[in-house]
């Protein structure tokens, strides 16, 4: 089940809420708890078994890592930490990394081992992180032990952000567990943020996700370097319209319920460095490698040496995090290879070149890097990389190419408008001022985005999700 989809918005999410708000305060976690558990099920209910073991293991540890320090007894406290470190990364590397070790196995020695691939868990990788910022902060003694079942429960499955984050840490939402206020306001707040999001995903990602996917399935030999381009563009605002939107709506979602989340994007595309870059781009993903990876391990606290070794870890983590392919783990060390140029060379030099050379630079860099994402793998990529730049492309613009810019040239257009922070000044001046006819006319606003939606969503037979994947 995705949010964008009509069963969501009209039969689970309105019952979710009556039951939710008829319920006495001492029983929404409950509630929530399992909906949520509902709604993990809805695609995959053989994964609810792992889940559920993984939420009773994680609140048993914590609690022994509290009985553990309460004792004085550091050894033993430390023994239950790893091992539920241990047990929470060999769960995911198994799911999500076995086919992968497999493969590389295979190729490397003279074996051919038989190996059937996993379904992945939805949602395995961002879950997995809060349940590590749990043990990690209570071990640490940053956070309460959580001694309610459902409590620690809630916090692992809560649906707004199982599947896609943001990645929540349990320091985060510590209180909001047992004390939340839910206002008239906070909730019409909440509603805003589902719309938008809800708009960016149905309206803008997904009309444009159609030209990226028809030209990615033309072979690259038949590409010319216009339709390279194009396909790239159209990814680049795919994956984060897409993505964007699935966080907004998440935030959104959890301000109905009482939750504050932390915003996960902050229009990354205007960016004047890939250093900027990434603390725009999934923010509770940077947030949690540099809370839990980059700080442990002396962050820039130590020499030269030392810090680029960090930076290199992170990056390698973080292209690894995102799936089980070669391509990801080279994105990843792209990134770490840029953000080490920009500390240590570029620096100096992009405090003196003009804003939008520093806008071109980050644009050019970024689109390289979606190159190395969206490929199936890194000879893949290579060659659509080459085909950018007119090695083995079919001439420098085609029917094909020329097709696709006329087609999606408006859409392009306004996917640059809605990517940039102004628009939504301008859109909430014009909609909002306090007044009662301002009110209306947000309203308005808001329903003919959400109809629209709805409108797109009964005769789409395209919608996917990104980060389903990962």
């Amino acid at each position: 089940m995705i949010f964008s989809s009509v069963f969501f918005i009209f039969v689970f999410l309105p019952i979710t809420l009556l039951i939710y708000f008829v319920i006495p305060k001492w029983g929404k976690n409950a509630v929530l708890l399992i909906c949520s558990m509902i709604f993990y099920a809805w695609g995959e209910p053989v994964y609810i078994v792992l889940m559920v073991v993984s939420i009773v293991y994680n609140y048993i540890s914590g609690i022994e890592i509290d009985y553990y320090r309460g004792r004085k007894n550091t050894r033993r406290m430390r023994f239950v930490f790893w091992m539920a470190v241990g047990v929470n990364l060999a769960i995911l590397l198994f799911f999500k990394y076995y086919g992968f070790l497999m493969e590389n196995i295979n190729y490397i020695l003279p074996v051919d081992i038989p190996y059937k691939e996993l379904a992945l868990p939805v949602g395995i990788s961002f879950y997995t992180f809060q349940t590590l910022s749990y043990i990690i902060d209570v071990y640490k003694g940053n956070v309460t032990v959580q001694k309610n079942l459902i409590n620690f429960g809630t916090y692992i499955t809560m649906f707004p952000q199982l599947i896609a984050g943001p990645i929540v840490r349990y320091a985060d939402i510590e209180s909001q567990l047992d004390e939340r206020r839910i206002t008239l306001s906070g909730f019409g707040n909440g509603i805003a943020w589902f719309l938008r999001g809800l708009a960016k995903k149905v309206l803008i990602a997904n009309n444009i996700g159609m030209a990226y996917d028809a030209i990615a399935a033309l072979p690259q030999g038949e590409m010319s370097v216009l339709s390279a381009w194009i396909g790239c563009i159209a990814y680049t605002f795919q994956i984060y319209f897409d993505f964007s939107g699935y966080s907004d709506m998440a935030i959104g979602l959890g301000k109905m319920f009482g939750f504050e989340f932390m915003k996960n994007f902050d229009y990354p595309y205007i960016s004047k460095s890939i250093t900027e870059f990434w603390r725009r781009w999934h923010i509770s993903l940077g947030t949690w490698f540099r809370e839990y990876v980059y700080i442990p391990l002396g962050g820039n606290r130590v020499g030269t040496a030392k810090a680029i070794r960090n930076i290199f870890v992170v990056w390698f983590l973080t292209g690894f995090w995102h799936g089980a392919a070669w391509n990801f783990i080279f994105w990843g060390v792209y990134y770490g290879i840029l953000l080490l140029l920009e500390k240590y060379v570029l620096k100096k030099v992009l405090e003196k070149v003009p804003a939008f050379i520093k806008h071109i630079y980050t644009m050019f860099f970024v689109l390289i890097g979606w190159v190395l994402f969206f490929s199936p793998g890194l000879g893949e990529a290579v060659s659509y990389i080459g085909t950018m730049f007119g090695i083995g492309a079919n001439g420098l613009a085609d029917a094909a190419g020329i097709y696709y810019l006329y087609n999606y040239a408006l859409l392009i257009i306004l996917s640059c408008i809605c990517s940039v922070p102004l628009t939504y000044k301008i859109f909430t001046k014009i909609i909002f001022g306090g007044s009662k006819g301002r009110t209306v006319l947000a309203a308005g606003v808001y329903l003919a985005v959400f109809v629209l939606s709805i409108a797109y969503l009964v005769n789409a037979t395209y919608n996917p999700f990104l980060y389903f994947r990962f």
